[in-house]
């Protein structure tokens, strides 16, 4: 009878990197006497189970086994599915005779009960769902070779893909691909969520995520602290209380955004006008005196200044609660002007754009900024390549905290915030790719400044609030890609910031509803 489980369980937020992860293996195999052909086989039995719950009239199966443990589980899962009447098709990438310890046990079950095994040369002409048992965490270096064309196949045949564990080609540990990975539809991690799975190329090839801890006692994970931990919306909106019935716009904070250099005024704008939605109090954009006058026509809530000399810049300064500079701000003398007078203010600072680059050219530390770089940016807070950043976005985070100081902001696919180099790397889940959009950088700049403004009367800290407005920002930008992500602007982020921060449901709420 087809095996199935009814729900999937929500996912833990521990994220762990490789080495834990068999750290916590053998924990579960030495100190609890669970024996590793026992998690070898639940972990079949778990991923059959998701089969049997994702693709539930599947009649065929075409596993591809490499040759260690991630091959073990693809092992297992064959022999269930043979067992229920699935045709089975079991392809073998590299020499079988190099199978040793629990996948060999594995293979040997498989065989016993009848299982055949065919060494892969192209993938059959129905394939059905294709299990990817290829490579696990252990992968550290560029697939090649067999290796390397069956997963060109697997990606080629258009057929639905559960990887196990971890897609092949994927670094656990950084979300970076090795040459070449499997696209999947679906991925099962096992014992310990990896953090490579969320951010970088992970969620492009691991579909939907689904974890089994295969029955190990908590017991297990005492040892271990997790590398990273996972967040999102859901889990974040908590910490935005209703307002108190006396408040005023005093209590909420003012921002001063500072940026708008002549050309680039609607990047300063964008960035105002999500400060106001987020929730500011008060909203004050100081801007290049070329287009000052016209930056708030079709937002006369901001206040907007024209700013032409430092001690115009001063008055405002002092008048802020919270500031977030570089939006628009350009790398000429205007804008290096008011970069110079604004890093030693001694105000918390959100800090974005051409200034990221301005810090890049000459670094210096401070606690009380949020830093919020693009690869690119945070290449050239490093002295790397973009390519370098993505090759591992969690120690690029770590780096840049360690030499700048304050909070770090890295963003892409699995944003990551970064505050003391002690405490874990926090990575958002929510977003889209709709989000890769001019503007929508300065809209998020506007949200962090916000919370961190009112992160003393909210209780929480800088790294905290820069977490919240994180979340905020990408939930807001997948209820406005609800309309579909192509062709997904800026202001639609905007748009959606109120209902998402105040919680309401997608259909307004009508007079004279229950």
């Amino acid at each position: 009878m087809r095996r199935s489980i009814p729900d999937t369980p929500a996912l833990p937020q521990a994220l762990y990197r490789a080495d834990q992860v068999r750290a916590l293996d053998r924990t579960a195999i030495e100190d609890h006497g669970i024996p590793g052909i026992e998690l070898m086989n639940r972990a079949g039995s778990a991923a059959y189970a998701l089969l049997g719950t994702r693709w539930p009239e599947f009649k065929r199966l075409t596993v591809l086994a490499g040759l260690g443990n991630n091959g073990g589980d693809g092992y297992a899962i064959a022999r269930l599915a043979r067992a229920d009447g699935v045709a089975v098709t079991l392809l073998q990438i590299g020499d079988i005779a190099r199978v040793g310890g629990d996948a060999a046990l594995a293979l040997v079950a498989y065989r016993e009960a009848g299982g055949p095994i065919e060494p892969f040369n192209a993938l059959p002409e129905h394939p059905g769902v294709v299990v990817d048992a290829l490579f696990g965490t252990g992968l550290d270096r560029p697939v090649t070779g067999p290796w390397a064309a069956a997963i060109a196949a697997v990606n080629a045949s258009g057929a639905p893909v559960l990887a196990i564990d971890i897609p092949s080609g994927l670094q656990s540990d950084t979300g970076a691909v090795l040459g070449v990975g499997v696209h999947a539809a679906a991925t099962i991690s096992f014992i310990g969520l990896k953090q490579g799975l969320f951010t970088g190329a992970g969620p492009d090839h691991c579909g939907a995520i689904h974890f089994s801890d295969l029955g190990v006692p908590a017991l297990v994970y005492a040892a271990q602290t997790p590398a990273a931990c996972r967040t999102d919306w859901s889990r974040e909106s908590v910490r935005l209380q209703p307002r108190r019935r006396a408040a005023n716009k005093g209590d909420f904070g003012h921002v001063l955004i500072i940026g708008g250099a002549p050309g680039m005024s609607g990047a300063a704008r964008l960035a105002g006008e999500a400060a106001l939605r987020a929730g500011a109090g008060r909203v004050t954009v100081a801007t290049h005196p070329d287009h000052a006058a016209l930056l708030n026509l079709t937002r006369p809530e901001l206040m907007v200044r024209p700013v032409a000399d430092l001690e115009a810049l001063d008055a405002l300064i002092e008048c802020a609660t919270v500031i977030a500079i570089g939006p628009g701000l350009g790398r000429a003398a205007w804008g290096r002007g008011l970069w110079e007078r604004v890093r030693l203010c001694g105000k918390p600072l959100v800090v974005d754009a051409d200034a990221l680059n301005l810090l890049a050219e000459s670094p210096s530390t401070n606690p009380d900024w949020v830093l919020t770089p693009h690869p690119g940016e945070a290449g050239r807070l490093l002295g790397c390549s973009t390519a370098a950043v993505g090759a591992d976005r969690f120690q690029a985070a770590l780096e840049i905290q360690r030499r700048y100081g304050g909070v770090v902001v890295l963003k892409g696919a699995g944003t990551l915030i970064q505050g003391e180099p002690q405490g874990p790397t926090v990575v958002c889940t929510d977003g889209n790719p709709g989000m890769a959009t001019a503007g929508a950088g300065d809209v998020l700049i506007g949200v962090i400044a916000v919370l961190l403004g009112q992160g003393r009367a909210l209780g929480l800290d800088a790294r905290q609030a820069a977490g919240l407005g994180v979340c905020l920002h990408a939930a807001a930008g997948d209820r406005a890609a609800l309309g579909g992500e192509r062709g997904l602007i800026a202001s639609d982020i905007l748009a959606a910031l109120r209902p998402v921060a105040n919680r309401l449901a997608e259909r307004p709420f009508e007079v004279g509803e229950d």
